[in-house]
Order: structure tokens, then C-alpha cells, then sequence
């Protein structure tokens, strides 16, 4: 049976890891990932489209001129997509995330078996919890650069915008603000770098404890020595 130091260290980092999964879950359920505002313009008046959208659903307004609301309707977002550029980084953003949930998860398996028991495979131990936290940060990490380059780069809510509106000619200009969603994604960050953190300092306590142990014999009292 693990010590109760090791059983509480692993068991704090096994709450950090599940909270990482929850989050990520919540990350790719929820369509609040970024709000546009695309303009447009047309024979007789422009119009703004405004789009609040996430990897797999949306929902679009248009606006005249004056501000009179047109229409607002509900999409779906690899459907509105026309682009092959634009539809594979979003597929990519979803599938950097679902590896992400899979690593958090192994991760949570891996604490919550040092909690428990202890194991005798090394990779088993802080080697692995160390590998699965560093592999989740460094998803979450690419995700959140490769959505803003959808968005901005391969112009994704303006691409969204002419599906969800028609004779719309030229594009005036565009407004961006991410919404939780992203953001949400940093928290990940943090309790990824809390569970390393746990775990270097059970590590780190129990390789200097072990030192202790063999340290060298003219460190010793000299009358255990004479003995």
C-alpha cells in the first residue's frame, strides 16, 4: 500500500486531472468559442451578419443598416463550410482536442492508480503523469493558436457569414471577440501545470529522502563508526 504522504499528493493531482477532463468536455460541447461581426455590402445598403459559433454548431443574425434584425438562424458549422482549408484545421482543432481528453484521462488513470496502489512499471509512476500532463498542455496549446488561424487567417466567420445570407457582395470588413469557450481553454493550462507541480514535489521529497538513507558512512557518528 502506498504512504498516506503518496496517497494524498497523487489523490490532489487526480482532482486536478479530472477537473482538466471536465473542462476540455466543456470545451468542445459548448458553442461560445467566438463572436463576429461581418460586414457586407449590397445593391442598395450594406449589412452586418453576426455569427457566435463554435467547432460544431452556430447561430448567425443579419442586420441592415438602420440595425433592424433580418433573420437569426442555427447551422451547423461542417456543413457551412465550403472550404477544404477552412474544414480540415476545424476537424484539426477537434481532433488535437479529443487526443487532449484522451491524455487528461489517461492522466487521471495514472494518478489514481499511484493513489492506490504502487506500481512497479516505472512509466506507471511521476514518469508517466509527467508524459500525459506535458502531452495535454502542448494539445490545448496548439488548439487555441489553430482556432485564431481558422478564424483570421483562413477567414472562417467570413466564409460562415455568406451561408447564412445571400447577395452579399463585397466584404467590408470583420470584428472578433473569443468567447469562454477559448478562453476556458487556459484553465486547462493551469491545472495541467498543478498536477506537475504536485508531482515534482512528491518526487523531489521522496529522491531527497532516499539520499538520506545513503548517505555515506564517514558522515556517520564516529562512535558508530568505532563500532
Amino acid at each position: 500500500m502506498p504512504s498516506r504522504k503518496k496517497t494524498s499528493m497523487f489523490g490532489s493531482a487526480f482532482c486536478t486531472c479530472v477537473g482538466s477532463f471536465t473542462v476540455i468536455c466543456v470545451v468542445l460541447a459548448t458553442p461560445r468559442w467566438v463572436s463576429s461581426e461581418v460586414r457586407f455590402s449590397r445593391a442598395s445598403s450594406n449589412v452586418t451578419v453576426s455569427l457566435t459559433y463554435g467547432l460544431f454548431t452556430g447561430t448567425c443574425g443579419q442586420f441592415v443598416d438602420a440595425g433592424l434584425q433580418v433573420s437569426q438562424t442555427t447551422f451547423q458549422v461542417a456543413d457551412a463550410l465550403s472550404s477544404a482549408g477552412t474544414r480540415s484545421l476545424n476537424v484539426a482543432v477537434i481532433a488535437v482536442l479529443v487526443l487532449a481528453l484522451l491524455s487528461s484521462l489517461l492522466s487521471s488513470g495514472f494518478t489514481c492508480t499511484n493513489a492506490v496502489s504502487n506500481p512497479y512499471q516505472t512509466f506507471l509512476g511521476p514518469v508517466g503523469v509527467y508524459t500525459w500532463n506535458s502531452v495535454c498542455g502542448v494539445l490545448i496549446l496548439l488548439a487555441m493558436i489553430l482556432f485564431p488561424v481558422n478564424v483570421q487567417g483562413n477567414r472562417q466567420s467570413e466564409e460562415l457569414a455568406r451561408e447564412c445570407s445571400t447577395s452579399l457582395q463585397a466584404h467590408l470588413g470583420s470584428k472578433h471577440n473569443y468567447g469562454y469557450s477559448y478562453w476556458i481553454m487556459l484553465l486547462v493550462l493551469v491545472l495541467n501545470i498543478a498536477s506537475l507541480i504536485i508531482i515534482y514535489f512528491y518526487d523531489h521529497s521522496r529522491y531527497s529522502k532516499k539520499k538520506e538513507q545513503e548517505r555515506p558512512i564517514e558522515n556517520a557518528p564516529k562512535d558508530v563508526i568505532l563500532f
